[in-house]
């Protein structure tokens, strides 16, 4: 197995674990704290991290750090779940499926990355994937709610690629670690000012906030943030189209939903789309992203 597979499959794995959250902010997690929940994910995950790499940033990266740690995560974060709130689940993951789409081109703005035709269409036949697996011919519209997941999505395209274009000379593990506590810290205000404390915590809920803070934020993003800094942003992005269907299967095998055809034809599309997009990449040079200290750049 080629050392760009093996990056390919491991940064995978974050994605995948990301489907999970669905579930376990329905199941575990208090009801209509969007911001709370976001900013309980974030802020402890970021200072155990931090705690463990005792190390900060270069003022010279403050203001990077912090528009990262924006879009990453409180930003993201926020509209994720407002868009979960205002809208039907799978008109939310559609709408945001969008996010590998604009990388394509935000990738040539911004990395000066060649736009190929293929990964133009392996991202359209991603969103399609999506849509057969999420949406349903019922679905209710939102406006607040389709905006906040065009927003959502806007901003994981924005981090993926500014993430990739700035790379400090520190490990995946403390890049995250300045990241997840930067988000944090620009949700708490918001938290503090327009949501109401949270009710007195259950052991289920204790267990959800463990897993997102713990698994679903410090573990997967090390491992998503190792891969932006290896592989080209067109072939991270699709990647990200696992999540729905995680959430989908975790669906059907743990809280009996059915399954029909047309999501799992749906499946199928979807791994065909990345499949393609990685296809798409095959053979192209990265391009190329110098780490320098603070302050060279």
């Amino acid at each position: 197995m080629t050392s760009r597979t093996t990056d390919i499959l491991l940064t995978a794995t974050a994605p995948a674990i990301w489907g999970s959250t669905y579930i376990v902010t329905t199941e575990l997690l208090p009801a209509n704290y969007p911001l709370t929940v976001a900013l309980l994910r974030a802020l402890p995950a970021g200072l155990l991290l931090l705690a463990i790499v005792r190390q900060l940033p270069e003022r010279a990266w403050w203001g990077r750090i912090l528009l990262l740690g924006a879009l990453n995560f409180s930003v993201l974060w926020a509209m994720l779940f407002l868009a979960a709130y205002r809208l039907p689940g799978g008109v939310a993951a559609t709408i945001t499926s969008v996010q590998p789409l604009m990388v394509v081109f935000l990738a040539s703005f911004f990395l000066g990355s060649q736009v190929r035709a293929l990964s133009v269409v392996a991202a359209v036949v991603g969103i399609g994937g999506v849509a057969l697996l999420v949406l349903t011919p019922n679905a209710a519209l939102d406006a607040l709610g389709i905006a906040a997941a065009i927003a959502a999505a806007v901003s994981m395209a924005f981090g993926t690629v500014l993430s990739r274009r700035w790379q400090p000379p520190v490990s995946a593990l403390t890049f995250t670690a300045w990241q997840l506590t930067a988000g944090g810290l620009l949700l708490l205000p918001v938290a503090l000012l327009l949501e109401p404390p949270l009710p007195a915590l259950t052991l289920h809920n204790w267990i959800g906030f463990g897993w997102l803070g713990l698994v679903g934020a410090a573990l997967t993003y090390i491992v998503w943030f190792r891969g932006v800094a290896r592989l080209e942003p067109s072939t991270i992005a699709p990647l990200a189209f696992l999540s729905p269907v995680t959430a989908v299967i975790l669906g059907w095998a743990l809280l009996g939903q059915a399954l029909s055809a047309w999501q799992v034809l749906g499946i199928f599309i979807v791994i065909a789309s990345i499949w393609l997009s990685q296809h798409a990449q095959r053979g192209a040079q990265p391009p190329t992203v110098r780490t320098a200290p603070a302050g060279v750049r």
